[in-house]
């Protein structure tokens, strides 16, 4: 392969605006970055890179689609390039683990971290539950420089002495309140408490929110962070193009599938609050004839990976999808998410319209709002900052 400069990624500046350029980053880091297009950086890549870059420790409040994952891989990667092992690592020996709370999202984050050290010699590795254990440990055997883990799978592996965290010198701890929400904080303290103390690691500690318990967990595992928020209005507000219809519960099927079928509408994502419902809408799309597929937790691990991978393919349209099953979920090129229901969580809500208008490019959410459903949009509007309008259908 030919020799890559920087002088074949030219990003001009502009006000108010970080490059990628501005932080020094290791030249084959850069080259990653620029085959994958990233130009200009998110907000929070602009407020916490100057920071984590300096090795300092930082609590980041941020939702998905708000460019984090970039941010810690980076740093990780960076730093890795930058000082690197002396001598191999002893299998199973990660120098950086980052934990996160659902194997969507550790194998998302995997995937990404493949795309950023593709010109590097750093190896990403994941060991998340509901995948063959056997295989896992195969590929820790053979090196791993940045380990990415559900608890549960990550503890079952330290328990069988195949993975020793004594190495690591960065720790991400990725939806720390979702990670509270399903009770994994009894997990992540044993393994938190096997890598070196917090005075000899850099830890970065992300949350949607931060209440008493999560301020209380980054308080205990970071050193005097700098603390950065991106505040769920901005994700909310600045890229998704939110409308809310008044569609009647009987009328929602036949409205979804007028929806879907537009020329101007790409892929697409919907949302149901329960299991049933997902699969209703599924079946009913699919006697149509769209191309669907669905996410829920009745669908088997493996089954799931194979169609999100379809899903970022382009081999379908339209993922119907519950709340577990769509967290963490990132795919570029999203034109439209549908909420069929409205969530019950208005956080949920910030999660879901947060699956299009992903780091910088611009979406839209279409919420069907029912005689069912519109009690819970008092809620959705107190967390998003402002009133609502509700219209008719535009089809």
């Amino acid at each position: 392969m030919p020799d890559w400069d920087l002088s074949q990624f030219q990003v001009p500046e502009e006000p108010g605006r970080s490059r990628f350029h501005d932080f020094a980053l290791p030249l084959p880091l850069m080259h990653a970055i620029a085959d994958l297009g990233f130009e200009h950086c998110t907000p929070i890549q602009s407020e916490v890179l100057p920071f984590s870059l300096a090795d300092y420790d930082v609590t980041g409040q941020a939702q998905t689609g708000t460019g984090k994952t970039a941010a810690f891989l980076i740093t990780i990667l960076a730093r890795q390039y930058e000082f690197p092992s002396q001598g191999a690592n002893p299998p199973g020996s990660p120098r950086a683990l980052i934990l996160a709370p659902t194997r969507e999202l550790a194998i998302q984050i995997e995937h990404d971290g493949h795309d950023l050290a593709k010109h590097l010699d750093s190896r990403v590795i994941n060991v998340v539950g509901g995948m063959d254990m056997n295989r896992q440990r195969e590929r820790l055997s053979q090196g791993v420089d940045i380990l990415v883990a559900t608890p549960g799978r990550l503890l079952d592996f330290m328990d069988r002495r195949v993975i020793d965290l004594r190495r690591v010198d960065v720790l991400v701890i990725d939806e720390a309140d979702r990670m509270l929400d399903m009770g994994f904080i009894p997990d992540v303290r044993r393994i938190v408490y096997k890598t070196p103390h917090k005075r000899q690691r850099q830890t970065l500690f992300f949350s949607a929110t931060f209440n008493e318990d999560v301020m209380r967990l980054a308080s205990q595992w970071t050193l005097q962070p700098h603390h950065v928020a991106i505040r769920p209005e901005n994700v909310a507000v600045d890229t998704v193009e939110q409308k809310f219809w008044l569609v009647a519960a009987n009328e929602k099927s036949k409205v979804l599938h007028q929806l879907v079928v537009q020329k101007d509408v790409g892929r697409v994502m919907v949302f149901a609050n329960r299991r049933d419902q997902t699969r209703n809408v599924h079946d009913y799309l699919r006697r149509k004839g769209v191309s669907c597929e669905m996410l829920s937790g009745e669908v088997p691990q493996r089954k799931r990976l194979t169609t999100l991978d379809r899903f970022k393919q382009g081999k379908v349209r339209v993922l119907v999808a519950t709340d577990v099953a769509g967290r963490g979920i990132h795919v570029d090129d999203v034109s439209h998410v549908v909420n069929y229901d409205l969530p019950e969580d208005p956080e949920d809500y910030v999660h879901r319209i947060g699956r299009t208008g992903r780091a910088g490019a611009t979406g839209i959410s279409i919420s069907f709002v029912s005689e069912d459903d519109a009690f819970n949009l008092p809620a959705i509007e107190q967390f998003i900052g402002y009133t609502v309008v509700c219209s008719q259908p535009e089809l």
